[in-house]
């Protein structure tokens, strides 16, 4: 099933930034405290970005960083510190739908087994592929041809989120 012989450092260095990220992602959900649950966010998005760095997609892991680890977790920092109305200590209070917990908590059971037996009795190649040289290159003149379509698109459903989350939390004034 695992065939530990074929197991490197670079296996390792990647389940420790597995690892870190899983925790933040657990974090994000798990604290009860809605800043710490943003700066989780932060290392999660942090952990991606290292992953996309191993995995020779520079590109993709500096847009991470500078995009959503920066700009995006700043944003929601910013918001939320903005707009809260009560103490951070009150913020995420537990619940007691045990329904409700013990309903997530088999579907994660359920979800995680599968992944470990996907990639537990998966035949992997034993030697590393070829990355492609000019992904930069590649990866523009897809956003910027192919599809472009799509990317302004993406664009404008952000900033028609972004308006309406301003009016959303601002309020609207009836006249």
């Amino acid at each position: 099933m695992f065939e530990f012989s074929a197991f490197s450092l670079y296996d390792a260095a990647f389940l420790a930034i597995g690892g870190v990220t899983i925790l933040g992602a657990l974090g994000v959900v798990l604290f009860r405290n809605i800043i710490y649950s943003a700066l989780s966010l932060v290392f999660t998005m942090l952990g991606v970005a290292a992953i996309y760095f191993q995995l020779n997609a520079g590109f993709l892991g500096a847009i991470q960083i500078l995009v959503y680890a920066g700009a995006i977790s700043v944003l929601i920092i910013f918001a939320v510190m903005l707009l809260m109305n009560k103490e951070a200590r009150r913020t995420n209070l537990p619940t007691t739908r045990t329904k409700a917990w013990f309903a997530g908590g088999t579907i994660t059971v359920m979800m995680l087994a599968s992944i470990i037996a996907a990639v537990g009795f998966s035949e992997w190649p034993k030697t590393a592929l070829q990355g492609v040289d000019n992904s930069v290159g590649m990866l523009a003149e897809l956003m910027l041809g192919d599809y472009v379509i799509a990317f302004e698109a993406a664009a404008i459903l952000l900033l028609v989120a972004v308006i309406g989350a301003i009016i959303l939390a601002k309020g609207v004034e009836n006249k």
